[in-house]
């Protein structure tokens, strides 16, 4: 007895000032249902975990709040966990992490709305506008659409058969009339994350995410429980024309942060400032006054864009195609997709610019250029040098004059 008066003594004098005085304050301090605490576990019993709540006293859950689908305990004596006071009786403190089945379930189902304690609910069914959510038992509430998650539900049935904490957020004639919401506890949760990650995210640093889903305008990628959005103009260095052919869901890879603005909740990504820039080297391997070959990759009224490598475009500008003649557009002339022979004419390393001109061929064979009509437009074909067809084209307007 004396070995134990002593291990009690030593354990008192090992607590800081600060924890004596509030436990002190805690003894003192009646508790509130709904009153939210953190407490060291003490003991883990085959039914009861019991939790120090300081001042020599304790409160209890319920066992099965902390094992897993295989009936495995998932904490241990020492650690510090987060609870919901419910009730005392015979200065007995009940406390939740969440309401569950049961009578205490039952009974405790409008405290929990009164104090936004969360209820596990089991989706049993979809139903019109929502779906039919078992709480407390076998207690009807219902959880519409909007309140499932936090992203936009596109097969319901999915949900169905899950267990998910939920809080009430209407308690109406004598729990007759339940409503739930999931995405408030989903929106917490996120909320703690974010928190967290404050303090290790900076811009400019390469983290690795997952991409949770695809959009035209870009894709949002999860990074550890929050979404940032990387936008289609940071996918890849290049224009990219379709993004879902590119990225899918379910992909992992690494991206910079390129912007945080926690204020607003927004986090932009970058996938192509984690890849190796082309331009770098864009003055040794297009030197002005080099001829080279490329793909048409767009065409807009005021010229053609020409991809000479992955992320490295060059425009032809509308006055340089036609030699001199005047065209109301350049798709009159070229195609997307035609493979052509350019001349660097300029390069603007710093603001990632190519001016590029016609390579013309002055050997070229003009009568091999009879079926010059039937070529031009054509998107997906090779037709040799545009040179050649131009040649073709000036020939043929020759010959209709004489």
């Amino acid at each position: 007895m004396e070995e134990e008066n002593e291990k009690k003594d030593q354990t008192a004098e090992d607590k800081s000032f600060a924890e004596l005085l509030n436990e002190s304050f805690m003894d003192r301090k009646r508790l509130k249902p709904g009153e939210k605490v953190k407490a060291r576990v003490v003991n883990i019993t085959r039914e009861w975990v019991f939790i120090d709540l300081g001042a020599k006293s304790e409160g209890y859950l319920d066992r099965k709040e902390f094992c897993d689908d295989d009936g495995n305990i998932t904490i241990k004596e020492g650690d510090k966990i987060e609870a919901y006071f419910l009730s005392s009786r015979n200065n007995e403190k009940l406390f939740t992490t969440k309401i569950g089945k049961g009578e205490a379930g039952r009974t405790h189902l409008e405290e929990a709305f009164r104090s936004g304690i969360p209820v596990e609910g089991f989706i049993e069914k979809e139903i019109k506008g929502g779906f039919d959510i078992k709480v407390g038992g076998n207690i009807r509430a219902f959880c519409p659409f909007s309140q499932m998650g936090t992203q936009r539900i596109d097969t319901p049935s999915e949900f169905v058969g899950q267990h998910l904490p939920f809080k009430i957020i209407e308690f109406g004639e004598k729990g007759r009339n339940i409503i739930v919401s999931n995405r408030i506890i989903e929106e917490e949760a996120q909320q703690k994350r974010r928190e967290a990650l404050k303090e290790s995210l900076k811009e400019g640093m390469t983290i690795q995410g997952t991409v949770a889903s695809v959009q035209p305008y870009g894709a949002f990628i999860d990074i550890g429980g929050v979404q940032g959005l990387l936008p289609v103009s940071e996918v890849r260095w290049g224009h990219v024309e379709d993004i879902r052919e590119i990225i899918s869901v379910g992909q992992t890879m690494e991206l910079v942060i390129i912007n945080l603005d926690w204020e607003n909740n927004r986090i932009t990504l970058s996938l192509k400032e984690a890849l190796p820039d082309p331009w770098e080297d864009v003055e040794n391997k297009y030197p002005e006054g080099t001829r080279h070959t490329g793909i048409i990759a767009r065409i807009t009224k005021f010229g053609a864009f020409v991809t000479l490598e992955p992320g490295i475009d060059g425009l032809i500008h509308v006055s340089k195609l036609g030699e001199g003649k005047r065209l109301n557009h350049p798709g009159e002339l070229v195609g997307k997709g035609q493979t052509i022979e350019v001349q660097i004419e300029k390069v603007d390393k710093k603001n990632k610019r190519l001016s590029l001109t016609i390579a013309l061929d002055s050997n070229a064979d003009e009568e091999k250029h009879d079926n010059y009509k039937e070529h031009v437009g054509k998107a997906n074909a090779s037709l040799g040098t545009l040179g050649d067809l131009l040649k073709s084209k000036l020939a043929e307007e020759k010959n209709k004059r004489t």
